[in-house]
């Protein structure tokens, strides 16, 4: 999904394109040069980084997706279409796999540490996983909450105010609570990953 790295590199770009935009005289065209070239410069220390390049190449192409859709509607605001659909796109996910019992934390997870879809046959770990879920939801609604009526009003600073200050600390709370709940289910992240990581680096003898 990203992870923490991910919702920080799709921020600053967005903050860039306001700083600019604010300082230029409201001219799109340059703020959706800066936040591109950012994006540009991201993905290439990423991938520098020997980081997925998947994730690299996919956070500059949604940067330069919502640039070109800013320069082409003539409105900046549109520069934060893209995101707020995605935000949309996720909330309605994870809401659809929590009611037809396919929460989507316990997709993803379960693999983790090592039951893939077995739990679905065990209704414990299904509520468990669901309770998960319902906290991403939730994070996807309020950020639609708070910055679709911003994005409705054309107020452009005060949505890429609300987008950095809503990406990663608003991910890390939402991390945190997803994590105390699978503690509370038994469920120890921290030594799955753990576990894992020791497999993949151990050297064959």
């Amino acid at each position: 999904m990203g992870g923490a790295q991910g919702i920080a590199d799709s921020s600053l770009p967005a903050l860039l394109f306001v700083v600019v935009y604010t300082l230029f005289g409201n001219d799109i065209q340059t703020a959706g040069i800066a936040a591109v070239a950012l994006g540009g410069v991201i993905a290439i220390v990423r991938l520098m980084r020997g980081e997925s390049a998947r994730f690299a190449l996919t956070g500059f192409f949604g940067v330069a997706l919502a640039a070109f859709i800013a320069s082409r509607s003539g409105r900046a605001e549109d520069f934060f279409l893209p995101g707020l659909l995605l935000n949309a796109g996720y909330a309605m996910a994870y809401l659809v796999s929590i009611l037809v019992r396919w929460p989507l934390i316990g997709v993803l997870v379960g693999p983790l540490i090592g039951e893939g879809m077995s739990w679905r046959r065990d209704p414990a770990r299904v509520k468990l996983y669901s309770r998960a879920s319902w906290v991403w939801f939730a994070m996807f609604v309020v950020r639609l909450v708070v910055q679709l009526p911003l994005y409705l009003a054309g107020s452009v600073v005060a949505l890429g105010i609300a987008k950095t200050a809503m990406g990663l600390p608003v991910f890390a709370l939402a991390l945190w609570l997803t994590y105390l709940i699978l503690r509370s289910g038994g469920i120890d992240l921290k030594a799955a990953t753990d576990g894992g990581a020791r497999k993949r680096n151990r050297t064959p003898t």
